[in-house]
C-alpha cells in the first residue's frame, strides 16, 4: 500500500464507518495520546521501566499503527498530501544533513 492509498483507505473508513472526522484539535491530542502509548511500550520493552500486569497484552506494531492511523486524519482533513511531504522533508535532509552526521563525532 502506497501513502496515498493509506489516505485515500482511511478517508473512505471515515467517512463509512467512522461517520465523520473528529476536529483537528481533538485528532492532535487522540496523537499525543497514541504517540504516549508507543512511549510507554518503548520504555518498558527497551528502557529501564518493567512492564505493569496491565501492560502484558501490549502490542507495539498496533500502537504504532493507531500513531499513523490519526497522522494520517490530520494530513487528510488539513490537506496535507503526505507523500509529497514526505519527498519534500527528505529532499531537505537529505541537503541539511549530507555530512553531518558522518561527522559527528558521537556516531562513531
Amino acid at each position: 500500500m502506497t501513502i496515498k492509498e493509506a489516505q485515500e483507505i482511511v478517508d473512505k473508513w471515515i467517512t463509512t464507518t467512522g461517520v465523520r472526522y473528529f476536529n483537528e484539535l481533538t485528532n492532535t491530542a487522540m496523537l499525543m495520546e497514541e504517540v504516549g502509548e508507543v512511549a510507554r511500550i518503548m520504555a518498558r520493552q527497551y528502557g529501564e521501566q518493567s512492564f505493569k500486569k496491565s501492560d502484558k497484552e501490549v502490542n507495539l506494531a498496533d500502537e504504532m499503527a493507531d500513531v499513523l492511523f490519526v497522522l494520517i486524519c490530520l494530513a487528510n482533513q488539513t490537506g496535507i498530501d503526505l507523500t509529497e511531504a514526505l519527498e519534500k522533508n527528505l529532499d531537505k535532509k537529505n541537503m541539511r544533513d549530507a555530512e553531518r552526521h558522518k561527522n559527528n563525532e558521537k556516531l562513531k
